[in-house]
């Protein structure tokens, strides 16, 4: 986690101090050509992630327990940078109805205009990539804050997942009998299922890695960017603080973080266990955060 961490920190240092050795991009051995689309698949019933007691996890990953959702559809891909820019171009940084009264306050004091990993080079987007700068990679799924996506959900009409919507759409199975150990099924992670354990400094096209899809066929669940939900970092019931690190999720309760699932091209595979809890404030751009949009 703090390995990841690090690497926000040196994405932000100038292009010219960095060197970074020769790397093949994590989809160029992929088997498959980019998936297009994004039709949702319909999904109900869901449980959460939780893990039982004789399982190793941190103190906000326990305990084990069911939750009902009601039937929902999903995008099949995260959303891309080539679909942001519609909803820039549409003056989405410009309207105020589909931002929060905070999300506003904070996008004016920091000049906020677009997602941080981008900058504009006359009429082209140039994208910031750990070792270079590049022309906006189109499909390249969007890396940006919490409230950037939430203003996207907003203006197509639609929101970001809850934590057991997600859960129910990577993990879950059609006749909700059983759920999987990683979206793909009980085999461990590899570098034919997703961008992530450190194969790559950078993203991949959505769609690339068709191995790692979910039983319901939703991509990229895991890896290539952790994902943003509307739930907000909260106990499951029966919460118990670790002895060890008493301090470790209770210090970020309170309603000013939200829950991400899934994982980035930087996360390792041990945290990609389907319990595994991420989050974030809000207005934190700095984070390898995609999202996806659900209609409920």
């Amino acid at each position: 986690m703090h390995a990841e961490t690090l690497a926000y920190m040196l994405h932000r240092l100038p292009s010219a101090r960095k060197v970074g050795s020769p790397e093949r991009g994590a989809w160029e051995n992929a088997q498959s050509e980019v998936a297009s689309g994004g039709n949702p698949g319909w999904h109900r019933n869901a449980g959460t992630g939780a893990r039982s007691r004789d399982e190793f996890g941190w103190d906000n990953e326990y305990g084990a327990h069911e939750v009902e959702v009601k039937e929902f559809a999903i995008d099949n891909h995260d959303v891309t940078n080539h679909e942001f820019l519609r909803f820039m171009q549409a003056g989405g940084y410009e309207n105020r109805s589909l931002w929060t009264e905070e999300a506003w306050a904070w996008k004016a004091k920091e000049g906020v205009e677009h997602p941080m990993f981008w900058r504009r080079e006359g009429n082209l987007w140039i994208y910031r990539t750990m070792f270079d700068e590049i022309r906006l990679p189109q499909e390249w799924p969007v890396y940006v804050s919490h409230a950037e996506a939430t203003a996207y959900a907003k203006w197509l009409g639609r929101k970001l997942p809850t934590e057991a919507q997600f859960h129910r759409a990577a993990y879950g199975t059609p006749d909700g009998a059983q759920e999987r150990r990683y979206p793909w099924g009980e085999e461990a992670p590899s570098a034919s299922r997703g961008n992530f354990d450190f194969k790559s400094w950078d993203p991949s096209p959505v769609g690339v890695h068709p191995a790692g899809a979910s039983a319901f066929g939703v991509h990229d669940l895991v890896g290539n960017g952790w994902e943003w939900t509307r739930t907000e970092f909260a106990p499951f019931p029966g919460f118990t603080p670790m002895p060890f690190y008493p301090s470790y999720s209770v210090n970020f309760f309170g309603g000013k973080h939200y829950v991400m699932k899934g994982g980035s091209p930087r996360t390792a595979a041990c945290m990609l266990r389907r319990s595994f809890r991420n989050w974030f404030q809000p207005h934190y751009p700095y984070v390898y955060a995609t999202f996806r949009c659900v209609e409920d």
